[in-house]
């Protein structure tokens, strides 16, 4: 938090500021949780069949899973650390409102796209450059929005992070409707993509109502401390006193001749006195001065080191291997069984595990047991392959569709309570001045996470 709470702190009426921000945490992974939650409408569109001297031949197997996985993550990652010089080069609101007309006009192209006929092997290309650039879109706003909740009361960023857990949910449900629609395939594909156009809308307009609110200009000004420094700074040393001061230096020595020796040594003090406060208030603001990257790093690489790990595990598996899972029982669960089970259900835990770190905090940021219960979280990569994953290499131990709900419901839980301690913790562990640059280190290793995770899920993928 950059400035104390006290009485003249304004509060958050009707908590609009925390509706805003949860919205906003809903709105950065909209893009990348409706394309992973549509993967069996893009599979059905690629991997296709076709007649060939009388025979079905399959055509390029496309590993959309997995390529859509990684080229979300590399962008995420690069376009983090672009954006760390992008902060004091473009405005905030350039950076944030750009991102999200951006995000929307590519969902928008990816609806029309539903209705327009196109080669497998071109239909790929461009759903791929679109994901390419809706993720670079959104590494910007991610960051941006990390560092702008960064500025605000700690609560704020468990509340951000939230609204991220739920927009998989949200993308699983509107999933799970287009499935249970009556309408044709391509209809409920369109309904599906017009979602997020709105959702990215929703997310525009509350950004920018943002500033109204005199709860947010409170935290969010980060121009009102220097200027009371400024206006403060002019009142302590005016210039007509340092005049009146200068005359009375002149007239000091007829003064003490006169028999009134203090009248130029009182206006001497008072000068003094004044450079003193003024000089107090430079050193002040030089205490306020950000500590350097490193600096920052060097009390934060444990929750880093965590963020990166549980990501790590969670994108390695998820949704490249898990997807793949297939029910023992045939027909109508067999259509909803991925979005449940897979989608809907990592989704809804995932955004429960991360609201809990509103009520309950442990282990504590200071304990060994956080690392240890996020490097624990490794046990999942092996169980969810020996799941009834098709096709496969390896033989099935669990082909119970119980036990995969069972190991999705730890594993989901478990990496959002995790991801939200350690985005939590880290701007606990430095000085109030640091808490922004805490927080964009920390969404750079949470894109770190997930680039890792993303390109390890093609050999696990394999190895099934």
């Amino acid at each position: 938090m950059n400035k104390r709470e006290d009485a003249r702190t304004p509060k958050d009426r009707g908590h609009l500021v925390a509706v805003i921000f949860f919205i906003l945490g809903l709105g950065t992974l909209l893009p990348w949780n409706f394309f992973m939650t549509a993967s069996m409408y893009f599979n059905n569109r690629l991997n296709t069949s076709e007649w060939r001297n009388g025979t079905i031949t399959n055509r390029v197997e496309y590993y959309f899973n997995n390529w859509m996985t990684l080229l979300s993550q590399l962008p995420l990652l690069l376009f983090t650390l672009l954006n760390s010089f992008l902060y004091e080069r473009i405005s905030e609101r350039i950076r944030i409102a750009g991102s999200l007309v951006f995000i929307f006009i590519l969902f928008l192209l990816t609806a029309v796209l539903v209705k327009v006929p196109m080669e497998e092997g071109r239909f790929f290309s461009v759903t791929m450059a679109t994901i390419w650039f809706i993720n670079s879109f959104g590494a910007v706003l991610q960051g941006s929005l990390f560092g702008l909740v960064g500025l605000l009361p700690q609560r704020y960023s468990a509340i951000f992070m939230s609204g991220q857990g739920l927009a998989g949910t949200f993308a699983a449900i509107a999933m799970i409707f287009a499935i249970a629609s009556e309408t044709d395939s391509e209809t409920a594909a369109l309904g599906y993509f017009i979602t997020p156009c709105v959702g990215t809308l929703v997310t525009l307009i509350s950004y920018m109502l943002l500033p109204k609110l005199k709860f947010a200009r409170f935290y969010l000004d980060s121009k009102g401390k220097n200027y009371e420094l400024v206006v403060v700074s002019s009142r302590l040393l005016p210039t007509d006193a340092v005049e009146e001061c200068e005359k009375t230096d002149d007239l000091s020595n007829s003064s003490v001749a006169n028999g009134n020796p203090n009248k130029g040594a009182n206006c001497l003090s008072e000068e003094e006195g004044s450079k003193q406060a003024f000089l107090s208030l430079q050193t002040e603001n030089t205490s306020t001065q950000k500590s350097s990257v490193l600096q920052v790093f060097k009390k934060i690489w444990v929750m880093a080191f965590c963020v990166t790990f549980v990501f790590t595990v969670t994108l390695s598996v998820f949704p490249a291997v898990t997807v793949d899972v297939k029910t023992v029982y045939g027909g109508y669960w067999e259509r909803f069984f991925i979005p449940v089970v897979c989608f809907l259900i990592f989704n809804v835990m995932d955004f429960i595990g991360r609201t809990s770190t509103l009520k309950f905090k442990w282990p504590p940021k200071e304990s060994r047991w956080f690392p240890a219960l996020v490097v624990s979280r490794l046990i999942f990569v092996p169980l969810l392959m020996m799941c009834n994953v098709q096709e496969r290499n390896l033989p099935v131990f669990f082909s119970n569709d119980a036990v995969f709900a069972v190991i999705m419901l730890f594993f989901s839980g478990s990496s959002g309570y995790c991801v939200c301690l350690s985005m939590t913790y880290a701007p606990q562990l430095v000085e109030p001045k640091d808490a922004e640059t805490a927080g964009a280190l920390m969404t750079f290793f949470l894109s770190l996470g997930l680039s890792l995770g993303a390109a390890f899920s093609f050999p696990l993928r394999l190895l099934v």
